[in-house]
């Protein structure tokens, strides 16, 4: 079995990365329930129910074989017109970076368009999308945790520029851990 983390080279065919990369959805948008990787399987489980009244305004997953600063791969909301099946590998785009405070954690999340979607890859940067739908992203993660008691904080919306520099910064924190036998799910 491929293991979606360790096992999916993140370069899209003839794209630069990071620029272009390769994500796997875990959470379809619309969706109200979190869904992750178990590192150890490479399966998705179902960390919770989401407690608030709200929904993943876009499709969410992560970039193979990164490592974010929370010892997690790399998070990224996929925006395309249509709901993306769970463990689908996509080809996106990064067009911004949204950095945010999760319980007094940094926890940074890629703005990517979907490249095969015919409206949303017109999409350059993030600056250039209707505000509203930054509002209703801004809006949902600092809803989403509060029935849980947990405090969230959001930061403004930076261009695609801040989310190259996170992506490479986590393809080389991957690279280095892996070497030293320090990822999770894997065997030293």
């Amino acid at each position: 079995m491929v293991h979606p983390w360790h096992d999916i080279t993140p370069t899209v065919e003839n794209r630069p990365l990071p620029e272009y990369f390769k994500a796997v959805i875990e959470i379809p948008k619309g969706g109200n329930l979190k869904f992750e990787l178990d590192k150890g399987s490479g399966l998705l489980k179902l960390d919770r129910v989401l407690s608030s009244a709200v929904f993943y305004p876009a499709n969410y997953g992560f970039i193979p074989q990164t490592l974010a600063e929370d010892d997690d791969p790399m998070d990224v909301l996929v925006y395309c017109t249509e709901e993306i099946p769970p463990l689908t590998l996509v080809d996106a785009r990064a067009v911004g970076l949204m950095s945010m405070v999760d319980q007094g954690e940094a926890d940074h999340k890629v703005i990517a368009v979907l490249v095969q979607d015919p409206i949303y890859n017109e999409f350059k940067t993030a600056s250039n999308f209707p505000s509203h739908i930054f509002k209703l992203l801004r809006r949902f993660f600092n809803d989403y945790k509060s029935l849980e008691g947990k405090s969230v904080s959001v930061d403004e919306i930076m261009p695609p520029e801040a989310a190259h520099a996170i992506i490479e910064d986590s393809l080389n924190r991957y690279s280095t851990a892996r070497r030293m036998g320090k990822i999770k799910g894997l065997i030293s």
